[in-house]
């Protein structure tokens, strides 16, 4: 066996070609990958999937080696026939764990994030103010809408549509600010201009969550999508008044306590987004502070599952329960 450096990508000793695989077990300090010969491998990833499925079958609290997130991403992958992307990464420095990083998932709501972002961007840039107030009828309002259904009389201000739009997801109050910044397109056009090449949003609330598969509209890779989020929050897209803001947002999501958040040791801070769609699709991205001045980015996206809601709740969760652990274990 051959173990890989994750920052080298070099073994200590060689590497057989055609053999090169993501190991199941934790290896030494400092290392992430391992190699095997093909047959050997091939018998333990058959023992170790089928020690992972008996542990998650049985409904054990913590999946068999959770601690190590690319078990327990492959181990659910398998239960559920689905494809999971997923991307762990420290903002300074070029440690990451990433699997189906660059594959296309549905965003469904965690684009939401990147529309405030622009929302925000206007606002620095004086094409849009905060307290700017947009009134609207019932002729307007789509499936879950908690904030805006309330407020048909009154309107809501810019402002209070972000806050409703990352923290509960009021879809109504996404499109009213996708409106703002001139429709999907005009969405796609900003994240172009901050180097998103990737990220398209298609079209509005709620048929932006079809998730139908190989459907390129409405989808981001994990990767591009937290490259993206980081630009917002730590570059020189947004003056720091704005990103702080956008901050605030998403740490006071009301919608994500059951997920990567349930697993947070005290003192640490975590901002995320979830989103929900067809095809039993299922996402979340965060920034986790494990104290002053650290950043780590995370995504999980889930589809072409046949999961229902509460298990692919639990699979995020046990997910971001092996973050986590990944990020404790530096």
């Amino acid at each position: 066996m051959n173990w890989i450096n994750a920052s080298s990508g070099k073994t200590d000793r060689h590497i057989l070609s055609e053999t090169e695989v993501s190991c199941p077990f934790r290896p030494p300090e400092g290392l992430r990958f391992c190699v095997h010969h093909k047959e050997e491998w091939k018998t333990m990833k058959a023992y170790v999937r089928a020690l992972l499925s008996a542990a998650l079958i049985a409904g054990t609290a913590t999946p068999l080696l959770a601690q190590d997130l690319q078990a327990t991403v492959s181990a659910w992958e398998e239960r559920l026939d689905a494809r999971i992307g997923v991307v762990l990464r420290d903002a300074s420095s070029d440690w990451e764990i990433a699997m189906r990083a660059d594959e296309r998932f549905p965003m469904s709501s965690t684009f939401k994030s990147l529309l405030c972002g622009a929302v925000l961007a206007r606002v620095d840039a004086g094409q849009e103010n905060l307290d700017r107030r947009i009134t609207y009828t019932a002729d307007d309002l789509v499936t879950y809408s908690p904030v805006t259904e309330e407020h048909l009389d009154d309107g809501l201000t810019v402002s209070e549509l972000c806050e409703a739009t990352v923290t509960l997801s009021d879809n109504t109050a996404g499109n009213l600010l996708l409106e703002a910044v001139g429709g999907p397109e005009g969405l796609t056009t900003f994240l172009r201009g901050i180097g998103d090449e990737t990220t398209r949003l298609d079209r509005w609330e709620t048929a932006l969550n079809e998730g139908a598969v190989g459907d390129p509209r409405d989808t981001s890779t994990p990767s591009a999508i937290l490259n993206t989020l980081e630009t917002l929050l730590l570059g020189d897209v947004l003056t720091p008044a704005s990103a702080a803001q956008l901050r605030q947002w998403m740490i006071d999501d009301a919608v994500a306590d059951t997920l990567i958040r349930a697993h947070l040791p005290d003192g640490w801070v975590i901002g995320d987004k979830t989103g929900a769609g067809g095809n039993g699709s299922r996402a979340i991205i965060a920034f986790i502070q494990p104290e002053a001045g650290v950043h780590y980015f995370a995504a999980i996206y889930i589809t072409e599952s046949d999961a229902d809601f509460a298990l692919r709740n639990q699979v995020v969760s046990e997910i971001g329960q092996a973050m986590i652990a990944e990020i404790n274990a530096r």
